[in-house]
């Protein structure tokens, strides 16, 4: 996440100001150039300024360029949260299997064995919670780490959009700019 962060920093400090002075082309070019999500959403906005009528289609481009790349970054993070919900459960689980345990000795046992039997039944059942539990909080903290790092790169794309779009109708406005040529 931190190098999908950083890639999309440093792409958009060079696109940036070739939109801003103008430089469709050398922006269209370097863009071509880069792996980075956000080189692909203005890719998408560029492309479609060669045709488009009104500044509403290119942001619709970008937006389509935005549904694209967002579900990669989303796409395994969920997997956090159903493990440390796996985990709780499966805890749950063997807290349910050593009680049954426990009360299933202390009904057939040997009244001098029931103290031990109930114990070490009690013992599997409190030691299955705090595995389920040891193995799900630190899941669930990376899970919202995760999520929180996903939700700031996607804010910031949707943001780098929205300025890419005010560029380049303010751009467009100065003479001698052209749209990227495909």
């Amino acid at each position: 996440m931190q190098s999908v962060r950083k890639k999309n920093r440093d792409v958009w400090e060079k696109i940036f100001p070739l939109l801003n002075q103008g430089l469709i082309e050398q922006a269209h070019e370097y863009a071509q150039h880069s792996d980075a999500a956000i080189a692909k959403i203005v890719i998408y906005g560029l492309e479609r300024s060669v045709y488009a009528e009104h500044h509403d289609e290119i942001e619709m481009a970008m937006e389509e360029g935005l549904m694209e790349t967002i579900p990669r970054l989303e796409q395994r993070t969920p997997y956090l949260a159903t493990f440390a919900n796996i985990a709780t459960l499966l805890g749950l689980l063997g807290t349910i299997l050593g009680l049954i345990s426990a009360f299933t000795a202390v009904a057939s046992a040997d009244p001098t064995q029931k103290a031990d039997l109930l114990s070490a039944s009690i013992s599997v059942a409190m030691n299955t919670t705090a595995f389920g539990l040891m193995t799900a909080i630190p899941l669930l903290l990376i899970f919202s780490v995760l999520q929180s790092i996903t939700t700031q790169i996607i804010d910031s794309m949707e943001m780098a959009s929205v300025k890419f779009l005010n560029t380049f109708r303010k751009v467009q406005k100065k003479p001698n700019t052209t749209p990227v040529a495909t």
